[in-house]
């Protein structure tokens, strides 16, 4: 069974980088079976798709392609978002997650991590 987990720092000061790492634990995170992503949810408001990674790139949204990259550790099988020049408006919590290629679903989620963005 797969299990994710987000790990990074809760506080972050205005114009810094934010880096966030999941971990992942039952499958190996270059298996070609899966896609793997990001989603936050700002404080009261709805999920926000950041972007994913696959074994052949990274896609992000939009609105944040400019700002955001994914790495990855094959040997930890951790990959580790990154979101620069931060602002309050990135202050969310943040969710790692797995994409089965069978159902292009947010299938298995970790837990969040809350992340404020404040001076």
């Amino acid at each position: 069974q797969v299990q994710l987990q987000e790990s990074g720092p809760g506080l972050v000061k205005p114009s810094q980088t934010l880096s966030l790492t999941c971990t992942v634990s039952g499958v190996s995170i270059t298996a070609s079976s899966y896609y793997w992503s990001w989603i936050r949810q700002p404080p009261g408001k709805g999920l926000e798709w950041i972007g994913y990674m696959t074994n052949s790139g990274t896609y992000f949204s939009p609105s944040l392609e400019r700002r955001t990259s994914i790495t990855r550790d094959t040997s930890g099988n951790q990959f580790t978002l990154h979101l620069s020049s931060v602002t309050p408006e990135d202050t969310a919590v943040y969710f790692c997650c797995q994409i089965p290629l069978a159902t292009l679903s947010f299938d298995s989620w970790g837990q969040g991590t809350q992340v404020t963005v404040s001076s």
